[in-house]
């Protein structure tokens, strides 16, 4: 796997469901794009994913999921990224939840974990940048 560089963003975020049929939650379309919102609908849920203070009242959600973006923008042609980097994460016992977008990749993980997972991202030779 080739070197990545990868940055970790401040504050804190959430991973909440909300039922399939759910209309999108307009105050997360409306941001300013200063953080990552994402929101994904299936034939079982409205997941979404966004800074903890904005995640929906009505949503099971669970916070304290800290994000950490692949510098980007990928080709679309690179195949394996998040393969290397879960298996690195997983080698240090830290689990994930990840999303792409057109431009890249993204990892979030617990915050009790961050430090692990920094550690754990460097020592396989990625640059990664923390506050």
């Amino acid at each position: 796997m080739r070197r990545l560089g990868i940055d970790v963003q401040p504050g804190e975020y959430a991973v909440a469901r909300l039922a399939p049929d759910a209309p999108f939650p307009a105050d997360l379309l409306s941001g300013s794009g200063a953080s990552l919102v994402s929101l994904t609908r299936t034939p079982t849920e409205l997941s979404v994913v966004c800074p903890a203070d904005l995640a929906p009242e009505t949503a099971d959600a669970e916070a304290g999921w800290r994000l950490l973006t692949v510098r980007g923008p990928l080709e679309f042609t690179l195949t394996g990224i998040i393969a290397a980097l879960s298996s690195e994460l997983a080698a240090a016992g830290v689990a994930l939840f990840s999303l792409s977008t057109f431009d890249t990749d993204h990892i979030l993980v617990k915050a009790d974990d961050l430090d692990r997972a920094v550690a754990a991202l460097r020592e396989s030779g990625h640059e990664v940048d923390a506050p």
